[in-house]
């Protein structure tokens, strides 16, 4: 099954993969040489977390290829404005605190709530899809049942 994913999202992970092959994993060999050169491996903690770091690189190279692979973009297109597509952004106000949070709509490879983007497969996401302008917004959160309006859409 294929992921939905930005253009931009799609660039990143490549961008992320290569600099994972060009840059990370160069350095992390040369850690490897020099530990290697420190002589007697079994006693080498250098060589040890050399070699462990070397392995966590390839496991995320592989995740990386792995979601590249899997990934289709969808070209993000001018909305009306009037309902919650992939790729838009909406501004929301929480019901309960008044607060005001803004999210962009993206697939599950590229969403990071830290920078304002969530998941079309998300309580939330699912449940903004198709949604408009003065809708009341329902779904449990880990925290518990959060109920938002949909203030804007970008």
């Amino acid at each position: 099954m294929k992921v939905p994913i930005t253009r931009e999202g799609y660039e990143a992970l490549k961008k992320d993969h290569e600099n994972l092959l060009s840059v990370k994993r160069p350095q992390i060999l040369k850690a490897i040489e020099e530990a290697r050169a420190h002589g007697d491996l079994s006693e080498n903690a250098e060589y040890d977390a050399a070699r462990e770091e070397f392995q966590f690189l390839q496991k995320k190279v592989a995740e990386i290829e792995e979601m590249i692979k899997n990934s289709e973009i969808l070209d993000v297109k001018k909305g009306d404005g009037e309902t919650v597509e992939f790729g838009c952004t909406v501004k929301l106000v929480n019901l309960d605190t008044d607060e005001e949070s803004f999210y962009r709509v993206v697939g599950p490879y590229e969403s990071d709530i830290k920078k304002g983007t969530i998941s079309i497969t998300s309580p939330l996401g699912r449940a903004l899809m198709g949604k408009s302008i003065g809708d009341e917004v329902n779904f449990n959160a880990p925290g518990g049942k959060r109920t938002y309006e949909i203030v804007n859409i970008d």
